[in-house]
């Protein structure tokens, strides 16, 4: 059978590289890596069947060149691009030159990932196919006044945040009428700084949710499903730590539920590839904040608990293909579960770049570990810190607990300090154990003092 497209080149690096490289692989189609002059050694050039060199390590000078990226693809003769996560996946410009090239950009349109990376146009062209929204601001607040007229309407606490935000940026709790004016001036600051966009919007704040997001694929021919809940709550500073799927929280009736009005919703919007809806849900209410319109760091869960290859999902879907199936043949099963390993110490969270003196990745029966790591490798500091994803998957959550547990005491990472100490301290906790927890479990839980 003809492969899906000739070739494909890789716009990113680390695990996420090697992943999409194994789709690929399974797929017959070859590939092409590109990376800094710090990656030069790293795992997904190794792996590649052709590698080329974009920049110098700051990703401004690499990873975030769309010129280089573009011309990588000409040279080695690339059909189509896969952008993973982070870096140029969410930017339109670039999907809109990749396209403008003649080559395919392997996620949604651009139209759908500009409408869906403003936040206050994401969440006006959601409320209108019926999704549930958080009260709050009908768009962006043009003074200090709306916003304490919005906050008073609604009532506090509220949370401002940045239009263009993400990551926790340009993000402020006001508590009470007296703290409204400080959080409207530092969140606007904040998001001027870090995305050169100072509008900002306000919600309603939620004391006690849940981070439960749903993953949906789309073809070009009208078909769309969604392949469950994730539950990305145990966060720090903003930052998923580990996440689940399903959520403790959901039962299937309350994810066919909110499944149907999503996948409706992004059938009137056309939309199409791969794509992730984040809602907050307390008291038995989802409702919607933000729209990833790439592939989630965390897809491996929902892999497992489906059987389907998200990353194969989304080359065929680039390629023309339709949905093999349709939202009653998807079935989960069991429970799968993802800790995010950070090269960060794991008391103060500072990063600790260096040399991986040996690794060991743990195995076994539902055991997955996503890493570009090896003996000798240079964790370099230029990029994110997470350097490995350590995945289980299990017939129940105490049997997936149990196998983290098992799976952590195997992990070896050394050479450099990581964060796989924090999860073993969260996964012995009788509330993560319990599913008793919210998005501001993670931060207490860290600031108490152990042994």
């Amino acid at each position: 059978m003809k492969p899906l497209f000739g070739k494909i080149l890789i716009a990113n690096r680390g695990e996420i590289a090697l992943r999409v490289q194994r789709a690929c692989r399974e797929l017959g189609i070859p590939t092409v890596a590109v990376h800094s002059t710090a990656d030069a050694d790293a795992m997904h050039v190794r792996l590649s069947d052709e590698s080329v060199c974009i920049g110098p390590p700051a990703a401004r000078d690499s990873y975030l060149n769309m010129a280089s990226i573009l011309s990588a693809a000409h040279v080695t003769g690339a059909d189509a691009i896969h952008p993973g996560y982070g870096f140029l996946s969410e930017n339109a410009n670039f999907a809109e030159m990749v396209e403008a090239h003649g080559l395919t950009f392997i996620g949604p349109s651009p139209d759908h990932i500009r409408m869906m990376g403003d936040k206050i146009t994401a969440k006006t062209a959601i409320a209108g196919l019926g999704v549930p929204l958080v009260p709050g601001s009908d768009g962006a607040l043009p003074d200090l006044e709306t916003a304490r007229e919005v906050a008073g309407r609604i009532g506090y606490p509220v949370l401002i945040k940045a239009a263009a935000g993400g990551g926790g940026r340009g993000m402020k709790v006001a508590l009470d009428e007296g703290e409204i004016e400080e959080a409207w001036r530092v969140a606007r600051a904040e998001a001027r700084a870090a995305f050169g966009n100072d509008e900002v919007y306000l919600e309603k704040y939620l004391d006690r949710p849940r981070h439960i997001e749903l993953q949906v694929l789309a073809d070009n021919h009208g078909a769309v499903i969604h392949l469950g809940e994730r539950d990305c709550s145990l966060q720090r500073r903003h930052q998923k730590v580990l996440e689940e799927a399903g959520s403790p929280a959901l039962a299937a009736a309350q994810r066919d539920a909110i499944g149907e009005t999503v996948t409706a919703a992004l059938k009137k919007l056309g939309y199409r590839n791969a794509g992730t809806l984040e809602f907050l849900y307390q008291d038995g209410q989802f409702s919607f904040i933000e729209m990833n319109t790439r592939l989630q760091v965390e897809h491996p869960v929902t892999e497992m608990v489906t059987g389907i290859d998200l990353v194969r999902e989304q080359i065929r879907i680039a390629a023309g293909e339709p949905l093999g199936y349709a939202q009653k043949d998807i079935k989960f099963y069991g429970h799968a579960i993802e800790c995010r390993v950070n090269a960060e110490d794991p008391e103060t969270f500072m990063p600790t770049p260096g040399r991986v003196q040996a690794f060991h990745a743990p195995g076994g029966l539902g055991v997955r570990v996503d890493s570009a790591l090896y003996a000798g490798y240079v964790v370099p500091p230029f990029y994110d810190s997470m350097v490995a994803k350590l995945i289980v998957h299990a017939p129940t959550r105490p049997e997936a607990i149990a196998r983290l547990r098992r799976a952590l005491d195997e992990f070896a990472v050394l050479g450099i300090k990581t964060t796989l100490p924090l999860h073993q301290r969260i996964v012995d906790d009788p509330q993560f154990q319990a599913g008793d927890y919210t998005i501001h479990w993670l931060e207490k839980f860290v600031a108490e003092p152990h042994e």
